[in-house]
Order: C-alpha cells, then structure tokens, then sequence
C-alpha cells in the first residue's frame, strides 16, 4: 500500500518536473535550451517525458489548426489582393525602368562631370594636405642642409649646434615621416663625426705646434731680449723686475687673443703663421703665431658632447708626449751654439703654448699640471746641459751659451715659470767656464813665452813709449830722462802678459753677469779665478821656459827681471779688479791675489837654473882639460880651457853687471843674483879642479905638471880678484878658491920634498 502511495507520488513529481521542464522549452531561448534538456536526460524518465513532449506538440498542432481554419477566409482574400497588386507592381517596375533609363541617359553627362569634380576637389584636399606637411617639413630638410653645409665648410661647433636645434626643436614635429627616422637615426653617427672631425684638426694642431715650437720659442726669447734691452736703457738695472711688464703685455695679448678666437666664430683660420719676420722690424707676440681656434672648438664640441674629461685627458696625454720628445736634446747638440738655441726654443716654444693655453682654455690644463710639466723639463734640461756642456773646451761658446740659458731663463720667468734652479745650475757651468779660460790662457801664455826674444824693449819715439807705458804700469824717471832711442829693462812678454791677465779678468766678468750674484760674489769669483791662472797656469808656463834646455842665461836673467816687474803690476791688478767690482780690499772676506808669490817661485826657479846652467857650463869646459901629469916643463900661461873659462864667466856675469833699469832692480839683479852666481860658480870651479888633482888614475905627478896646475889656480884667483860682480866685501870671492890653494901646495911640497930626497 505504502508502495502504492510512494509510486503515486514519485509519479506526480516526475510528471510536474516534466511539466516545468516543457515549460521552459516553451519559454526559453533556444541558445539556451541545452542545459534543459540535459537535465532530462541524466534523470530516468526521459521515455515518461518523451511522451509528454510528443502529447504538448500534437495540442499545439491541434491549436495551430484550429487557428488557420478560423483565418483561412481572410487568407484567400489576401491572396487575391496580393495577385492583383503583383500586376500593378509589374507595370511601376516598367514605368520605374524606363524611368531609370531617361535619368541615366540624361544624367549620364553630369555624372561624368561630378566624378570629375570629386576627382578634382580630392586632388585640391591632398594638395592642401600636401602642403601642410611640406610647411612642417621643409625646416627639418632646410636645417638639416645646413648642418651639412656647416660640416662641409668644417664648422664644427655652429653644426653641433645646429645639430642639437635639429634633434630637439624640428625633428619630434614631424617624427612620423620614414625620411625623419632615417635623420634621427643618424644624428649618433654626426656627432660622432663632428667628434672625429674636430679631434683630427686637434691632432693637426699639435702636430703643427710641435714642428713649430721651435718658431714659437725663438719669438719669445726675441720679446724677452728686447724687453731686457729696454730695461737697460731705461735703468741699469737689467734684472730688477724683469719680466713683470713683459708678463703684462703677454697677458694683454692673451686677452685679445681670446676675443679673436672665439669658439663660435663662423671663420676657422690657418693652424700657424710662421712666417720668418725682419729682424729690423717690431718682433710679433709668441701667441700670434698660433691659431689656437682648433682647441677651443674640440673643446666646446667634447664639453657639449658630455666627453670633456675625455678630452682634457687626451690633451694631455699627448702634450706630455710631446714634452718628452721636446725634451731630448740632439746627441751633437754641444758643437755649436745653434744646437743649444734650437733645443731651448723648442722648450720655450712648448710652455709658451701651455701657459696660453692655462691663461684662455677655462681648465683644460691647470696650474698643477703646467707645475708637474715644469719640474719635468727643469730637471732633465739641467742634466741634459750638465751632460753637453761638460763637452765643451771653447770658452766663447761656454760664454755663449750661458747668455743663452739667461735669456732662457728670463723668457719662461716672463710667464711665471721658477727658474732659481737654471741659475744655481749656472754657477756650476761658471766653474767650467773658469777651467777652459784656464786652458786656453795657458796656450796664450805659451804662445807669448815661446815668441819673445828675451831682450829688453827698445823705444825710438816718444810715441812708442807711451804706447808700452799705456799697457803696462812702468815708472822710471831715470829711464824717461834718457834720450832716444832708449830701452824699458823688462821683455815684450812682461806688457803681453799683463794685458792678457787683465784680458782674463774681464771675460770671468762677462760670464758674472745677469746671474743675480752680488758684489762680493763677483769679486771673490774673479780673484779665485785670477789666482788659479797666476799659481797654475802662469806659473807652469814659466816653469817650462825656465827648465827648457835652450834657455840661455840671458834668457833666464830677463826671466828674472820680467817677473820682477809683473810682481810689481799686482798691486795694479787688484785695484783693476776693485774698480771693476767697486769691492773694495779692505773688505772682509776678499780674497789676495798670488801672483807675488807666483812670480818668487818663477825667479828663484830662474835663479836656480842659472846656477845649474853656470855649473853644467863649467863642466863642459873642463870636459876639455887635458893635463899631462908627466910633463918635465911647466907651460908658459894658464891652460886654454881655463882661459877660455874665464872669459866665459867674465862676458857673463857682465851682462848681470850692465842691466838696464832702476836702482832697485839693478841692485837685485846685479847684487843678490849676480853675487850668489858668481859665488857657486867659482865654488863649482874649484870643487871641479881639486877633484881632477886628486882623481884616483893620476898616480904620479911631476913638479912640471904642478907647475901647470898651479898657473891655472893662480888664473882662478886672479879672476876672483878682478872682483867681475861688485858688492863682494874683501876677499869673500878669493875664499873660494882657498881650499884648492891649500891643497895644491900640499901635493907641491910633497913632490918637491920627494924629489930632493931622490
């Protein structure tokens, strides 16, 4: 029963199901029907529904019918009248055909006419639009012509800038054309060639500059040289602010200089102007030469570009470079004096350049680097003229060169370089200078001792005798008393060698000059340098002529008076030597001249030798004498050899006897020199004979020999007797045959006792 009732009611539920389900078939999109329809089929009574479904549809038939057999009447109706307006319709088709056909044939022309205006009126509206963009785009083209122009003609910053104007302002206008594409992709490829463009005429600049340094430099010491030239017009003081208006008027130039060179100048001009300029002619400013236009416009352009480290760094990469080599002198640059010039014009030329550049380029180079560049160049120009100078024998080429490295020196201190250290280096240069001065004294000296006669100077006009007063101090009323023609007592060489000295003094003076030394300095200089040509060289010189073996004793009895005379002149030198240093004796410090010690030592080297030479005379007269100890008779004189001895000595000691000059020199010469000679030569003499009496061969003697000897000793004493030097007291001279006296008549008493005993 409970079954029974369960399958009522599962059946009524299904059959409503099916009822809502038809329901929304009925109502619902049929887009939309799928999900209906499904969930008939997942339940279990889709055959239950099917016959429902099949159920609705016949009643709907049923009802569709019913609904047509009511309105079938008026259906039949609406067919008659639909046939009839068909027939109707046919005839306004034709009408309406005809119609179409007159208006086609009639309209035809006008037709034509429209399509042409329509072609017309869209010709004008493309035109129109043709030439907006054309407004737009001709600015773009216009300017980017001109940017080319502006590179063709190499100007390079007005084309970056144009360029820049291009890229911001004209290009995003019209950023949508293909040819505009096509520009914006290639403004990277002309700032990088308006980069390389500019740094290849930088790189033609520093090329230029470098071949022309020398040009720039050689400029820049002219300038230095006239202003020093006008300073010593206007003072005399050459070195008391020098540089300082030169450094002003530099300056002025450089101002104006930057003006004319402006970067944005539409105008680039040539990278130099070397041309040679008249010497005669107003010398031009060093940076006149130079276009520095390229520098300024690379800058700009890199500081533009964003790369000016890159530039700067570049810059002085190859400046250093460039340094290096304007900084390695020539191997043979010490010959000549040209070598030195071009070697420094190069490096005044390079910092000229550099300080210019310091002065107008708003930090491309700095006072540090300039500063690092300079200690650079000082140190290696001071080794390299430590190195070439020590070559150097010429002292006028020494002379020279320290002028040179003076007028160096001023020129970069012009520009505000520090140059104490050239100076301190020129002191050293001074020592050199001083030794070749030395050397080439000493051949003067030589030339001047080997060509003088050795004889007095003999006068024959008033005239010629103040001409030899005006080159040596002489004074002699007695000798000016005297008539013409007369003689001065001393030799040519004593005047050469005088002015010679005082020659020196003046060319150790030349090389003081300009070197900021004081007085004091210059006068110890010249007194040091002055007795090192009297102690070395003079002295040495002296020394040779006195020890040659043919110096005669005349030669050495002139040599004797001459260096008399010049021991006199010293006192000359040293007031020559304080006039010219305004230094006076007195003053603490100064150094003495030696040259009276110099010429002691030369006369008692002279009377030394004279001594020797007298002696060595003497030996080569008795080198003749031939006695016969066996003789049985006596001759009836003294021996040849001895009375050609005498008259040796006697012609000899009278030319010491007849000097010429004043009393002072006459009784040195005559009395010490004189005396002392004749005295050793007669010692000499003795000493020889007593040695040939007692020689170990003369075994025997005869009283006939004896005899002989004794007339050759009587000959000696007669000739110490004869007094040939005056000025011997008593008989000092015959003392010095006293001992030979003794001893030959101790072997006369011996023979002569031997002989009475045979």
């Amino acid at each position: 029963m409970e079954r029974g009732k369960m399958a009522e009611l599962e059946s009524l539920e299904t059959a409503a199901e099916h009822e809502r389900i038809l329901r929304e078939i009925e109502s619902t999109d049929t887009a939309c029907i799928g999900p209906t329809l499904r969930s008939v089929y997942d339940g279990e009574e889709h055959g239950r529904f099917m016959e429902k479904l099949e159920a609705r549809i016949r009643n709907h038939d049923r009802e569709i019918e019913k609904m047509c057999n009511f309105h079938y009447q008026g259906f039949v109706d609406s067919i008659t009248e639909l046939l009839k307006v068909r027939g109707e319709a046919q005839k306004l088709k034709h009408q309406v055909t005809d119609t179409n056909r007159k208006l086609q044939s009639e309209g035809k022309e006008l037709v034509v006419a429209m399509e042409e205006l329509k072609q017309c009126r869209l010709q004008q509206r493309n035109i129109s639009a043709t030439v907006d963009k054309l407004t737009l785009c001709l600015p773009v083209l216009e300017m980017y012509s001109k940017l080319r122009e502006q590179m063709t003609s190499k100007r390079h910053y007005p084309a970056l800038k144009t360029l820049e104007h291009l890229e911001h302002t004209y290009l995003p206008q019209v950023s949508h054309y293909r040819f505009c594409k096509i520009m914006v992709d290639n403004i990277p490829k002309l700032r990088e060639e308006i980069k390389d463009v500019s740094m290849s005429d930088l790189k033609d600049f520093l090329e230029s500059i470098r071949k022309h340094s020398d040009k720039i430099g050689e400029t820049a010491m002219k300038q230095a040289q006239q202003q020093r030239n006008l300073d010593n017009i206007v003072s005399q003081h050459p070195r008391i602010g020098g540089g300082k208006k030169y450094k002003k008027d530099v300056c002025a130039s450089s101002d104006l200089e930057v003006k004319n060179t402006s970067p944005m100048s539409e105008q680039d001009s040539g990278i130099l102007d070397v041309e040679d300029e008249d010497d005669d002619e107003e010398v031009p400013g060093a940076q006149d030469l130079v276009d520095f236009s390229p520098v300024y416009r690379c800058l700009h352009i890199y500081s533009v570009l964003g790369a000016r480290e890159t530039f700067e760094n570049y810059y002085r990469k190859q400046r250093r470079k460039q340094a290096r080599l304007v900084l390695q002198p020539p191997s043979n640059m010490h010959e000549t004096l040209d070598g030195y010039r071009k070697y420094f014009n190069q490096i005044v030329g390079f910092f000229v350049v550099e300080d210019h550049i310091l002065h107008t380029s708003q930090g491309l180079v700095n006072r540090a680097y300039i500063d690092e560049l300079w200690e650079m160049a000082l140190s290696k120009t001071i080794a390299a003229l430590r190195t070439h100078s020590s070559y150097c024998s010429d002292p006028n080429l020494v002379l020279d060169l320290k002028n040179l490295i003076v007028l160096f020196a001023d020129t970069l201190q012009g520009y505000g370089f520090p140059v104490n250290q050239l100076f301190d280096m020129l002191l050293e240069i001074r020592d050199q200078y001083s030794d070749t001065l030395l050397k080439k004294w000493s051949g003067v000296f030589r030339n001047i001792l080997d060509s003088d006669n050795y004889s007095p100077i003999p006068v024959a006009n008033e005239e010629l005798y103040k001409k030899i007063i005006g080159q040596f101090p002489f004074q002699d009323p007695e000798l000016e008393k005297q008539p013409f023609p007369k003689k001065f007592p001393f030799s040519e060489f004593v005047p050469k060698v005088y002015n010679q000295i005082k020659e020196f003094i003046y060319a150790c003076l030349k090389f003081s000059e300009d070197l900021h030394l004081s007085s004091t300095e210059v006068d110890d200089m010249i007194r040091k340098s002055t007795n090192l040509l009297l102690t070395r060289m003079l002295s040495n010189c002296l020394q040779t002529v006195i020890k040659r073996r043919n110096t005669g004793l005349t030669e050495l009895v002139q040599i004797i008076i001459n260096t008399t005379h010049l021991e006199k002149s010293c006192k000359f030198l040293e007031e020559f030597i304080t006039n010219i240093t305004n230094v006076l004796p007195e003053t603490v410090h100064t150094t003495k001249l030696y040259g009276t010690t110099t010429f002691k030592d030369a006369r008692h080297a002279a009377e030394e030798e004279i001594y020797t030479n007298l002696n060595q005379k003497i030996d080569q007269f008795l080198q003749l004498a031939d006695y016969d100890w066996m003789a049985a008779e006596p001759g009836s004189k003294a021996s040849d050899y001895l009375v050609d001895l005498i008259a040796f000595l006697r012609s000899t000691f009278a030319v010491f006897t007849h000097l010429p000059g004043d009393v002072d020199v006459h009784s040195t010469m005559s009395g010490k020199v004189a005396q002392t000679a004749c005295m050793s030569a007669c010692k000499h003499l003795s000493t020889s004979l007593m040695q040939l009496l007692l020689e170990a061969e003369v075994r025997q003697l005869t009283l006939g020999a004896l005899q002989q000897f004794n007339l050759d000793v009587e000959e000696c004493e007669q000739f110490a007797r004869s007094g040939p030097v005056p000025g011997f007291q008593g008989d000092t001279l015959q003392l010095a045959f006293i001992d030979l006296r003794q001893v030959s008549l101790c072997v006369f008493v011996f023979c002569f006792s031997f002989k009475m005993c045979d």
